[in-house]
């Protein structure tokens, strides 16, 4: 199955879903769920069905079998018939009938079904991406950049249309309890499509997913006070809970794809495996996702890939009931428990983190963005400048992180400030992950140049076991954009960029203690 049958033939979710900065938190969830319908339908005539609904255990198997589809953007789009869009409104009775059977999730009312074009929505899209949602967006993308997770002259927002004509299928739209079908994905591809869509539906029913995403939306760059270390834990609820919506609807559908064939995800490992690192890579017909950077590939796919092995593993561990009600009942909070599901299952506590008094401690600066640096984050972070295979082996060593932007008062043109914590399994791990950091600076920096003698703090020879630098105690670089402080002790790595030396100097005691 290519990455556009699994992943680019819908837009049930927001297409981005960054853990660290809320990147699209209502531009795609909000706007397209809720009003991207409206409008479509002031151009199609609302379709809907008045026969009762089926049974679950009434429900007729898929007459399609697995198969690789078509890309869904082609040169010439095919565009289905009024005739074909009836035969697709008949059969979602079925497929959500199929869908509360594999679920577990019952079937409450009626789904309202209607067919628009891609146009219309991109349309809509584009012309709400200047509310304060985009603000939001080119808020993060500015830290983003700082981290060096966009390229410096990236255009986030000229992507996020350019994905959109190239992802999206379909959708559910909550607001208006309607599932959209879209008139250029061919026939062929819709009955997955729905199968998946209609699995939002059967959420909506159960938890009201507007209700239930919101828990989520809280934004603590735009809170006045402090936040507290409960904030920061929470930080990542959005992204937690859109895994396990997307990780559902994902399951139903490889479930309604292999019903043909007999088999299920229970014995087709594989097909899971294929299905996961397909969605990596991306089909060749995706152009825009595979020329996107990586940050952006990995989030976009993270609700789906990741969301669907949390899924699979507590159907395995609690059959249907655990990866379905129960867990839309009680849902993870962290993008850790998502890619770790042993960590939700065990229902394990990380301490929070002690937080410094930010008001005080950048009295010479005004806040631009502050939040969590969490596990997803963080292994994008050491995949983008040290490979996957480190990456997998070092990010469930961690164990918290947040970070605070910052500009000086009466300098808006200055460069960013940046303070950033990160908490780790041991000192060992600590002290790899900051030499990763430091290893970055060369390819975020035109220059930089370390003070002192680079080898002081510096292991001699790599790790025995993985051959893998480690940097330890204090070190500073000199950039362009001010000075770059990275100091390990014990489990911790304290990150500061572009802030000056008295601020950065308050900040190693709030994180370190008096030495």
């Amino acid at each position: 199955m290519d990455k556009v049958k699994v992943i680019s033939q819908r837009i049930a979710a927001r297409l981005f879903a960054l853990p660290l900065l809320f990147l699209l938190s209502s531009v795609a969830w909000t706007q397209a769920q809720d009003q991207a319908g409206q409008a479509a339908g002031q151009q199609q005539q609302d379709q809907s069905q008045d026969q009762h609904q089926k049974q679950a255990d009434q429900s007729v198997r898929p007459t399609q079998a697995p198969s690789t589809p078509a890309p869904a953007t082609q040169e010439k789009e095919v565009k289905i018939t009024p005739r074909e869009a009836e035969e697709l409104f008949h059969s979602v009775d079925e497929i959500l009938a199929f869908d509360s059977k594999q679920t577990g999730l019952p079937i409450k009312k009626q789904v309202k079904r209607r067919l628009t074009s891609r146009d219309e929505v991109v349309a809509y899209l584009t012309k709400h991406m200047k509310d304060e949602d985009v603000k939001k967006l080119q808020r993060s993308e500015l830290v983003l950049k700082k981290f060096g997770l966009l390229p410096r002259d990236f255009d986030l927002e000229k992507l996020l249309v350019a994905l959109l004509r190239e992802q999206v299928a379909g959708y559910y739209d909550p607001k208006t309890k309607t599932v959209n079908l879209l008139d250029w994905v061919p026939m062929e591809e819709q009955e997955p499509v729905m199968a998946h869509e209609l699995t939002h539906a059967l959420q909506d029913q159960t938890i009201g997913l507007d209700k239930w995403m919101k828990k989520g939306e809280k934004d603590l760059g735009e809170i006045r006070k402090d936040p507290t270390p409960e904030d920061i834990e929470n930080d990542e609820l959005d992204d937690a809970r859109e895994a396990v919506i997307e990780g559902q609807a994902e399951t139903v559908m490889l479930e309604y794809e292999l019903a043909p064939t007999g088999r299920s995800i229970a014995d087709s490992p594989d097909l899971v495996e294929t299905m996961e690192a397909q969605m990596a890579d991306g089909s060749d017909d995706s152009k825009v996702f595979k020329d996107a950077p990586i940050f952006l590939r990995e989030s976009l796919t993270f609700p789906y890939s990741y969301g669907m092995k949390f899924v699979i593993k507590l159907m395995e561990k609690g059959g249907k009931e655990k990866a379905f009600a129960e867990v839309l009942a009680n849902p993870p909070h962290t993008t850790r428990q998502i890619m770790e599901p042993a960590t939700y299952l065990s229902g394990e506590k990380i301490e929070p983190m002690r937080m410094p008094e930010f008001k005080r401690d950048f009295k010479d600066y005004v806040k631009f963005d502050i939040g969590a640096m969490g596990e997803f984050d963080v292994a994008v972070l050491i995949e983008q400048y040290a490979g996957k295979e480190l990456a997998k082996r070092l990010y469930p060593e961690w164990r918290g992180g947040y970070y605070y932007a910052a500009r000086p008062k009466n300098d808006a043109k200055a460069p960013l400030g940046l303070m950033y914590v990160s908490r780790w399994s041991s000192a060992e791990k600590a002290s790899e992950f900051a030499e990763i950091y430091a290893r970055s600076l060369a390819q975020r920096y035109k220059k930089a140049e370390e003070i002192g003698d680079p080898s002081s703090s510096r292991s001699s020879q790599p790790h025995p076991e993985y051959k893998v630098d480690v940097l330890k105690g204090r070190h500073a670089w000199t950039t362009e954009e001010g000075t770059v402080v990275i100091e390990q002790h014990g489990d911790t790595v304290l990150v500061v960029e572009s802030l000056d030396a008295a601020t950065t100097e308050t900040l190693e005691k709030e994180v370190f203690g008096a030495k």
